[in-house]
């Protein structure tokens, strides 16, 4: 009798299991078919990390922790947003169809400050920015990455950039802001060596997650809301 019990209770456990695997792998299907289809409207999230190899500076970086963005795109238009304790809040707005860009700032110490501009990116521009295809890819959340080495060069500073992007995500904005169409494709991954003040600085950008739905048109609307200040220029522009 224990002998039969024991064989059937194994036969349960294995039955089991065999469900947990064919339910895994439906799941993990279905993610890689649903990431490989082309996605105009949705929400994505971004991570940002900093560190440095100076010990005092990766100490003031770290009091910053890990920074979150929400991207909302549709068709043409992406709106960004982040906040933290010591940056405060960031919106910014990107009409790709009218070349127009909208950035909201509230922070502790400068207070509520907008920018609007063109978004131009001239040939002289385009000339500062090397775009080396590193001939490999990666895999992030289903989607196959084209990876580039990128050197920008800036009022004499030059910034190294490793990206990684998919044409499977059809979204428009952050990347002409950046790359122009040198790199082909939204980067699902960027790491930037920076230096700044003498210290050497990696910010790493990553797409942690994207949802296809459906996106509200007003969360697109550049209407200056009440209470800010025009800006020449904002930190990041």
């Amino acid at each position: 009798m224990r002998s039969s019990y024991l064989i059937e209770n194994n036969k349960l456990k294995t039955k089991i299991k065999m469900k947990k695997i064919i339910l895994l792998v439906a799941f993990v299907l279905t993610t890689v078919t649903f990431a490989q289809e082309k996605i105009t409207e949705g929400v994505l999230t971004q991570t940002q990390t900093m560190s440095s190899p100076n010990e005092e500076v990766n100490g003031q970086l770290a009091m910053m922790g890990e920074m979150l963005t929400t991207v909302y795109f549709k068709g043409a238009d992406t709106r960004s947003e982040m906040s933290s304790p010591m940056m405060g809040s960031t919106v910014t707005i990107v009409d790709d169809t009218n070349s127009k860009m909208m950035m909201l700032l509230d922070h502790p110490m400068m207070g509520k400050k907008y920018v609007t501009k063109e978004l131009k990116t001239s040939e002289e521009d385009l000339k500062n920015i090397i775009v080396t295809p590193k001939n490999d890819t990666k895999t992030i959340l289903g989607y196959e990455c084209v990876g580039y080495d990128v050197v920008m060069k800036k009022e004499g500073q030059e910034m190294k950039v490793v990206v990684y992007a998919t044409e499977k995500l059809k979204i428009s904005g952050k990347k002409n802001i950046q790359f122009g169409d040198k790199v082909k494709g939204f980067p699902m991954y960027t790491e930037m060596n920076i230096n700044q003040m003498g210290a050497d600085i990696k910010i790493i950008i990553k797409v942690a997650s994207i949802k296809a739905e459906k996106v509200d048109t007003a969360k697109f609307d550049m209407t200056i809301p009440a209470g800010y200040e025009k800006a020449e220029n904002l930190p990041g522009m």
